[in-house]
């Protein structure tokens, strides 16, 4: 049976392993030892190695006994710094730690809800339908784990991603591309006391087209923001190189290209304006999710809830995760709450009844009672 126990217990024993961003190795270690025990067959790749990482991707695979397609469920291993010496502080229902560290219910809580429900799929013996268990690395870092997973390991094309804020009622269906954005300006070098006319001040040409740019909401499915700005060295020189990094995030791709568009446009109007050039670098960081409402996995979710008594929230979200980069490669993927509060911070909690009411929904998506 299932294990409100157990799930708490391997939950605890997660966070107290050190798993930041590109330092996985010992979590990963952990779960292929979990697998092991339950001789569970899984397959993983060296992803780690082409961003400085010492993680891995991790695939496992439970042959099912009936007809119904196969499913795959995903969580992330990594967690936000501070993250090591966790010391967990457990209230009722809620975990949190004493200040210090994050929790690490993003992502272990995913990663505790699934195995448990795996563990009951075993030690039932009901039917249950081919399922594939992905624990990615390095999700956190702009998700360079799934980014450079082995695609190979993983042919079933329909996931459910345990990994979102709130209660076990959320459902997030679509999720907005990103464009990640390097701009710098290049103006020119003087005495700013003694011949400040000989130089350009490059964090007046940055300002200037700043200033035109669109910053923040710009409409119900597109954001943008500006989060790091450097250059200069002393007041008593003209700067010449100022630096920025942004990202615009949108539903839409057409209108993600024109605000890209729109904040190169404003840069090319500054340096005109004060005679001096720019570079401009951009990227696609992730591409857009989206599933049409009336999908077999929406709906195989949304009854699972009401199964358990839970009323789906299907949300549009504004942050990415592995289910983006999942998209871009064909995968179908939702993304479920698990309880998760207060998340990269070190206010961080977890509220473990929202844990459990997900895990009874894995366990329905899993398999026949």
């Amino acid at each position: 049976m299932l294990s409100r126990e157990r799930l708490q217990e391997r939950f605890i024993e997660m966070i107290k392993i050190y798993s930041p961003s590109k330092g996985e190795k010992e979590m990963a270690d952990w779960i292929e030892n979990w697998l092991r025990e339950r001789n569970i067959p899984f397959q993983s790749d060296h992803a780690g190695e082409a961003y400085g990482g010492n993680g891995r991707n991790i695939v496992a695979f439970v042959k099912g006994n009936t007809k119904e397609r196969p499913l795959g469920f995903a969580a992330h291993m990594d967690q936000i710094e501070p993250c090591r010496n966790v010391n967990p502080v457990i209230n009722g229902n809620i975990i949190s730690t004493d200040k210090t560290t994050t929790l690490g219910g993003d992502d272990k809580a995913g990663i505790s809800a699934i195995m448990e429900a795996v563990e009951d799929i075993i030690e039932s013996g009901v039917p249950h339908r081919d399922i594939y268990l992905v624990f990615t690395c390095s999700e956190e870092i702009s998700m360079m784990g799934t980014k450079h997973m082995d695609m190979s390991m993983l042919p079933c094309k329909e996931l459910v991603v345990v990994d979102a804020t709130g209660g076990a009622e959320t459902l997030a269906y679509k999720a907005p591309a990103m464009e990640a954005i390097e701009i710098t300006f290049k103006g020119k070098k003087a005495h700013a006391g003694i011949e400040p006319e000989k130089g350009i001040n490059a964090i007046v040409v940055a300002s200037k087209a700043i200033s035109k740019m669109h910053i923040g909401r710009i409409d119900y499915e597109t954001t943008s923001n500006i989060g790091h700005i450097e250059g200069g060295s002393a007041t008593n020189i003209v700067t010449d190189e100022v630096t920025f990094t942004a990202e615009i995030r949108s539903h839409s791709m057409e209108k993600l290209a024109a605000e890209v568009a729109h904040m190169e446009q404003c840069c090319k109007e500054a340096v005109e304006e004060m005679g001096v050039c720019y570079e401009m670098k951009h990227e696609m960081a992730y591409p857009v999710l989206s599933l049409e409402e009336d999908c077999e996995l929406i709906q195989d979710t949304v009854n699972a809830m009401a199964e358990e008594r839970i009323t789906a929230n299907k949300m549009i979200i504004g942050g990415g995760s592995d289910a983006n980069v999942l998209a871009g490669h064909g995968y179908k993927s939702v993304i479920l709450g698990c309880g998760m509060i207060n998340v990269h911070t070190v206010e961080e909690a977890l509220d473990t009844e929202e844990t459990w009411k997900v895990t009874k929904v894995l366990r329905r998506l899993m398999g026949a009672e």
